[in-house]
């Protein structure tokens, strides 16, 4: 009997390993805790939950790394963005999806596979044999975590991650807030009026910063430290790093007309953002927070328009693990001291849900192709997925790893182009136009071999 790819964890980077994987005819078993062991963040027990924000940021793949890597994981046929773009919502020029919808949708894709098998229980102890995936992401039980930590013969990384608040739509005071994207961006109007906006002026904003900044705050437990990831921080730590931080940041007022009053320019602007197909939630954006939930609404209901809110879930925080892969892992996802097991999504400081399924795609490939006899080498540099698992593998310097998106300042340089902002449109499309190209090469002969 073929030898079979065991997943640990059923998240986003496990659901498309194990879609890849069954894909080329490998027998895939899933091995995910949920629901029998809960998280803190997690919902429900369904594959593929979305635990933060519901977007999956930009989804342009000419200008844009991410949406870059979007192309990539559609060609590749990728599960994950299969069933994005089935519960797509409005979100300008971003990928938003309806969250329960499309967790439903992964779950039951991979169960109805003929090669996919989900077992549920807790893994608690790095298998010692067989070809095994580890792709528990940033909330790895507290057993599996020591077990790895003990492997390593280091302590396990860690920062914390914060989650926005969702608020009713019903309970928004449509009087002060308006409906647009951000300079109207999106092709139809739906995109064009995607994102919900409440404005401040400079008394408001003061205000909302003064009472933020002494809002109670959850405390760590002794030993722990809040290395924060820089692209998921929480409000009140983006404050104290300086009170017009916020107004650069995710309450930024560019690109914005209030229409009940057009002659006035904000002062800033919180946006927030379809939810749910309906359209009875919205996710403040950028509002990850570790306010306790006391406080949460205290603050939240300053906010112009939110002063009767209602809210389905509120802020909160939680610790995420991941491993400095640069010391630990090969450049084709292997634990360097048991190569039978790779590691997959953010657990290998990667940051993101796109980023952990794309290292998904890549770990469920390669041990696929091993078990059928051969072996795959990673996706070039040029490409998206390939900067990422080249700088994760060995590209980053790893006394300073921290986890990381993808980004253009992964890629090689383009000869010939024009550095500078000016000369930015230009070289990001020659970044994706050579990506594509050899994202193409790498794929064919896979594509043939299938």
């Amino acid at each position: 009997m073929a030898e079979k790819l065991h997943i640990v964890g059923g998240g986003m980077a496990g659901s498309e390993a194990a879609w890849q994987a069954g894909n080329m005819g490998v027998q895939v078993v899933i091995h995910e805790m949920r629901p029998k062991v809960g998280t803190f963040a997690h919902q429900t027990g369904l594959l593929g939950e979305m635990v933060c924000s519901n977007s999956f940021r930009s989804d342009d793949s000419e200008q844009n790394a991410v949406g870059l890597l979007h192309w990539e994981m559609r060609q590749a046929n990728g599960l994950i963005m299969q069933t994005a773009d089935k519960h797509r919502l409005p979100a300008g020029g971003a990928l938003a999806v309806d969250r329960d919808p499309f967790a439903q949708s992964v779950t039951d894709a991979l169960i109805k596979h003929p090669n996919i098998a989900v077992e549920y229980g807790e893994i608690t102890a790095l298998p010692e044999s067989g070809q095994w995936i580890i792709a528990t992401g940033p909330l790895t039980s507290s057993a599996l975590g020591a077990a790895i930590a003990n492997e390593t013969g280091a302590e396990a990384l860690a920062f914390f991650d914060a989650i926005a608040p969702i608020v009713y739509f019903d309970s928004i005071n449509m009087e002060k807030a308006w409906m647009q994207s951000r300079y109207d961006k999106g092709e139809t109007e739906e995109e064009r009026t995607a994102y919900l906006n409440c404005p401040m002026d400079k008394a408001q904003y003061e205000a909302f910063i003064d009472t933020l900044l002494a809002a109670d705050k959850t405390e760590f437990h002794e030993g722990q430290t809040a290395g924060y990831f820089d692209g998921c921080l929480p409000i009140e730590v983006m404050a104290e790093r300086g009170r017009e931080t916020l107004r650069h940041g995710p309450m930024k007022p560019v690109g914005l007309t209030n229409p009940h009053q057009p002659d006035v320019k904000p002062y800033a602007v919180v946006q927030l953002r379809r939810d749910n197909k309906l359209g009875t939630l919205y996710n403040i954006v950028g509002f990850q927070t570790k306010m306790k939930y006391g406080a949460q609404t205290d603050v939240f209901k300053l906010i112009p328009g939110l002063e009767d809110a209602r809210f389905a879930r509120l802020g909160g925080i939680h610790r995420n693990t991941f491993l400095n892969a640069p010391t630990l892992l090969t450049a084709d996802m292997r634990l360097k001291s048991r190569p039978n097991i790779r590691f997959a999504g953010q657990i290998t400081g990667v940051e993101g849900y796109v980023e952990s399924a794309a290292m998904g795609l890549l770990a469920g490939r390669a041990a696929a192709v091993e078990i059928l006899g051969g072996a795959l080498d990673m996706p070039p540099h040029t490409t998206a997925m390939g900067a990422l698992i080249t700088h994760i593998t060995g590209g980053a310097e790893a006394k300073t790893f921290q986890p990381m998106n993808v980004n253009f300042g992964l890629f090689p340089p383009v000869e010939g182009l024009r550095g500078g902002r000016r000369g930015r449109k230009d070289r990001y499309k020659a970044y994706t136009d050579r990506a594509k190209a050899d994202w193409l090469t790498w794929l064919a002969p896979q594509a043939a071999a299938a």
